[in-house]
């Protein structure tokens, strides 16, 4: 059964694109709120883009739900649509940064 179609590929396709693994901790309540604030979102902007609940939001800035691992999927790609990037914890601690823009050659 299909839950979602984000541009025109199932979210099983979407959580197939990423690494199984790591979905549970790819975006933390930190990350998300983090994430929210660079891009200067509201909580209810962030659940238009993601195709999520206000109510699914909160909870997850909260960290008083366990989301479902398409829930999760959906809302990084949201993030990353939009230009951020999720760092790994690697020893300094999970985060987020806004993508650094590849700059375009002028012509002269």
């Amino acid at each position: 059964m299909i839950i979602i179609d984000t541009m025109g590929m199932s979210i099983w396709g979407l959580i197939e694109s990423h690494s199984i693994g790591h979905i549970e901790s790819m975006v933390s309540a930190a990350q998300c709120r983090a994430a929210r604030g660079l891009l200067d979102w509201s909580q209810q902007e962030l659940a238009d883009r993601a195709g999520l609940g206000i109510v699914t939001i909160r909870q997850i800035e909260a960290d008083i739900t366990d989301p479902r691992r398409a829930t999760l999927v959906v809302l990084k790609q949201a993030f990353e649509r939009a230009g951020v990037e999720f760092i790994d914890e690697n020893g300094g601690g999970a985060g987020v940064r806004i993508r650094k823009r590849k700059r375009t050659k002028k012509s002269k």
